[in-house]
């Protein structure tokens, strides 16, 4: 299932992991690893904060994703399920059969 991942790293550990190049690391450890379509950075509420659309196959998948991001960068992280434009056209179509 395509998935968006949200990460928030606060200020402070932030600027540690840029300080001690683990912030590029584990990005691109993960973007290695996951492969996401779409990635996206910005600041959001004060920190710095990535969006990654990937596909997640399993929900066992979740703590190898996120542990990393809470692990080395005492972020914050959501999973949310996501839908491109072909993926709504199909869900409006079988919403609109179902009633």
């Amino acid at each position: 299932m395509r998935m968006m991942l949200k990460v928030a790293i606060p200020v402070e550990a932030g600027n540690a992991a840029i300080a001690d190049g683990s912030l590029q690391g584990t990005v691109m450890q993960f973007v290695e690893k996951m492969q996401p379509e779409a990635s996206y950075f910005l600041p959001e509420d004060g920190m710095r904060t990535a969006l990654f659309f990937l596909n997640m196959e399993d929900p066992s998948d979740i703590p190898s994703v996120a542990e990393p991001f809470f692990m080395k960068l005492k972020a914050s992280v959501t999973l949310t399920p996501a839908m491109d434009l072909a993926d709504m056209q199909a869900g409006v179509q079988k919403a609109m059969a179902a009633s």
